[in-house]
């Protein structure tokens, strides 16, 4: 199996389609998106073109690709407002693997890898990102690629009838 990276630059209207059926995917909406509540859990948005190509102006997003399927997308910003630690120069992460084909092989691992290049390629030596508590399997990854946490934020999303944290993590990118 190729696993590939492309860095989004045009978007179309299949990709919105692709991209809304992820961020509204029951399974994924607790685990790529806060909600304060019940009723914003089940929320469900529809992104637009326009709005796609807005985000461009402010993330770097590249698609994942296995075996020439697209399994999702990774992304980040640099220097957002809602960084738990403010070190200007800090890239904001965010990966979302929304089909089960690109899921258990490793490809997440792969993805963050790539990201951290492309990162340190943009001059930027950090990177920040948060994770919720219940979400062991990818707190696991980050730690595997040595991310250290630095803080908590308190009853951030909620999911399965309760409120949890956001764990902010860290890690500084050196020289290959």
């Amino acid at each position: 199996m190729e696993t590939k990276f492309i860095k989004l630059t045009d978007p179309d209207h299949k990709l919105v389609e692709v991209f809304n059926r992820w961020d509204n995917d029951p399974e994924l909406i607790p685990l790529t998106r806060p909600n304060q509540n019940k009723a914003a859990l089940e929320r469900r948005d529809t992104m637009t073109l326009d709005n796609l190509k807005q985000r461009l102006d402010h993330h770097h997003i590249y698609l994942i690709y296995l075996d020439d399927q697209l399994v999702g997308e990774m992304n980040y910003m640099v220097d957002p407002g809602h960084l738990f630690k403010i070190e200007a120069g800090t890239a904001w992460i965010g990966i979302t693997i929304g089909e089960d084909e690109g899921r258990g092989k490793g490809i997440g691992f792969q993805a963050i890898q790539f990201l951290e290049e492309e990162i340190k390629k943009d001059g930027l030596n950090r990177v920040e990102l948060g994770v919720f508590e219940f979400n062991k399997q990818a707190q696991k990854l980050y730690k595997k690629l040595g991310y250290k946490e630095i803080g908590r934020i308190e009853n951030f999303t909620f999911w399965q009838d309760k409120m949890w944290f956001d764990i902010r993590m860290e890690k500084y990118l050196g020289d290959i």
